[in-house]
């Protein structure tokens, strides 16, 4: 069953590899748009033995870990409070829906108002995006509690904090991590848009901005295949966190 789970995603890679290599040196499509497999991994091993591919990388993911740390000790009292508190919870309610329907990258240019360019509004944009699903997945954890099991904690004197973190919080850490697993995503995606947007120094989001106005086909297919492989290093470590941690409490 492991195997499987390991070779299934290397067969798509492969598919997905040859499909690319026989539409690029078939011509289907010009170089000027697809690239050839060789011309990437050359760009690509550019960036990474100069180092600047590197140093991008790590500013991105610097700036989303900042994202998801802020909105996770903001997002996970939260939650608790909504589930808790039916007044907090009816009038913070149609608030996080409504903000649903306005994408996060919209309040890029009003950031840069309030706070100016640099890195300070692209952590906020990775705040505003991780935070909903932070929220959300906590208040759904607690809710979904057995109610018995509350009630039993409560009858040998479990009150307060006591029932939230011996109780509550192990139950429903589950769903917690998922919402940090889901919303780490979703800061690294608005790293690299509020580097494409706001701009700054460093980062993915400008290698990619600048090989645009390059009109550099190459050093995009690189900057792209850099985030691919940091996406699936911070899921697989996210994996390992996750079932550590739940192996911990239970």
């Amino acid at each position: 069953m492991r195997n499987s789970r390991i070779m299934a995603p290397l067969l798509v890679a492969v598919i997905l590899f040859l499909l690319w290599a026989c539409v690029s040196y078939g011509g289907l499509i010009s170089e000027f748009a697809l690239p050839n497999p060789v011309s990437v991994a050359l760009r690509l091993w550019h960036g990474v033995s100069e180092g600047y591919l590197l140093t991008s990388a790590w500013q991105t993911l610097l700036v989303a870990i900042i994202g998801s740390l802020i909105a996770a000790c903001i997002g996970i009292p939260v939650g608790f409070g909504i589930t808790h508190f039916a007044l907090f919870s009816a009038a913070l309610e149609p608030y996080l829906a409504a903000s649903q329907a306005i994408p996060a990258v919209a309040f890029a240019p009003l950031l840069v108002l309030w706070v100016g360019y640099g890195t300070t509004p692209i952590i906020l944009l990775c705040v505003l995006m991780v935070i909903f699903p932070i929220i959300i997945n906590t208040a759904v954890g607690v809710r979904d509690v057995d109610s018995d099991v509350v009630d039993a904690a409560r009858l040998d004197g479990a009150h307060g904090l006591r029932l939230l973190y011996s109780i509550e919080f192990p139950l429903a850490l589950p769903s917690i991590l998922a919402g940090i697993r889901t919303g780490f995503t979703l800061s690294v995606t608005g790293s690299v848009v509020g580097e494409l947007v706001i701009g700054g120094q460093r980062g993915l989001g400008i290698e990619l901005s600048t090989a645009q106005h390059l009109t550099d086909a190459p050093g995009m297919f690189a900057t792209i295949a850099i985030l691919a492989v940091l996406a699936i290093a911070i899921y697989l470590v996210l994996r390992v966190i996750e079932t550590r941690m739940l192996a911990i409490v239970s």
